[in-house]
């Protein structure tokens, strides 16, 4: 092999050694960033990591919403109509926020199944619906048709 080729061939090298740190190093960077989404059901059966920053969102339930009186701490119970999780919110909560609407929580999955949120995030208007929460709710809603519909041959009255 000649000098000059081998001169090359030890600059590529480099270059490639050089791209696969920045990769592997971005990579890394982004993997601490990322919050993935997960419904009520999912945390309830158990597929959301625990002690790992996610998202999780639905309806809060009606009746749930429980303020205590001496700190901004709100502990309230978010649904997709098929399984629900206590979140627990430690500050002021969005104009919006309230019973029978959708929201989407940013935080942490605690051993005992309390949702710790260091953000809450409200719907904005009537014709809203976070994305995350339309298909979270529609999966529920396919899900009760099906445990809900008779099987066929079965004796439905008619």
């Amino acid at each position: 092999m000649h000098a000059k080729r081998k001169k090359r061939l030890t600059i590529v090298l480099f270059l490639l050694c050089g791209l696969g740190v920045a990769v592997a190093l971005s990579t890394y960077a982004l993997r601490q960033n990322i919050s993935l989404f997960y419904d009520p059901s999912q945390i309830a059966a158990g597929e959301a990591p625990g002690e790992v920053r996610i998202r999780a969102g639905g309806m809060v339930e009606e009746g749930s919403v429980k303020r205590d009186l001496d700190s901004l701490k709100v502990n309230f119970r978010v649904t997709d109509y098929t399984a629900s999780v206590t979140m627990q919110y430690d500050g002021i909560l969005p104009d919006l926020f309230a019973e029978g609407q959708g929201v989407v929580a940013t935080g942490r999955l605690q051993p005992d199944g309390v949702f710790i949120a260091d953000q809450v995030l409200a719907k904005h208007d009537e014709q809203y619906m976070p994305p995350e929460v339309a298909e979270s709710l529609e999966r529920a809603a396919m899900l009760k048709k099906t445990v809900d519909k008779p099987a066929e041959g079965s004796a439905s009255g008619y």
